[in-house]
């Protein structure tokens, strides 16, 4: 994770962000897996698969909370995460233009958000996501003009 032998924060606090994130809403989705899964049932767009979705989701988020911690493959627990705030995205504004009075089924600081901040809040984290990402490529174009140039780093 390092680049001409400066770390990067903005990524660092990115990965230790979406830890926080993945590990609170993972853990609370399963400590209240009956209310999640209930309120999956009142979507229109996902109700036929509440049951598996209640389950998934929050094993996903926990996975990808391992994988930013193991830190080996940063690349691949950003773009699960890119992936999994994006879907949540398009859905919480599917929700906002069609179905505005569903509950949300987060936890704690979250439930108190309205789908709108949501939307901005995931925005942010797709932001952080996406710069991150950046960086690992201009780490790994960094590394490849140096091996070129036969140049020690």
């Amino acid at each position: 994770m390092k680049t001409t032998g400066i770390i990067h924060p903005i990524r660092e606090i990115t990965c230790y962000l979406l830890v926080f994130l993945f590990i609170y809403t993972g853990v609370s989705k399963l400590l209240n897996g009956s209310s999640f899964e209930a309120v999956l049932l009142q979507s229109p767009l996902v109700r036929n698969y509440a049951f598996i979705i209640s389950w998934a989701l929050p094993v996903v988020e926990l996975l990808i909370a391992t994988l930013l911690l193991l830190r080996k493959s940063p690349l691949t627990g950003l773009m699960l995460s890119l992936i999994v705030l994006t879907v949540f995205t398009f859905y919480i504004g599917y929700m906002v233009l069609f179905v505005p009075s569903l509950p949300c089924s987060c936890g704690g600081v979250l439930k108190e958000l309205s789908w709108r901040n949501h939307i901005l809040f995931n925005l942010f984290f797709i932001i952080l996501i996406l710069i991150s990402l950046l960086s690992l490529s201009a780490d790994k174009i960094f590394i490849a003009i140096n091996r070129k140039s036969r140049k020690p780093v």
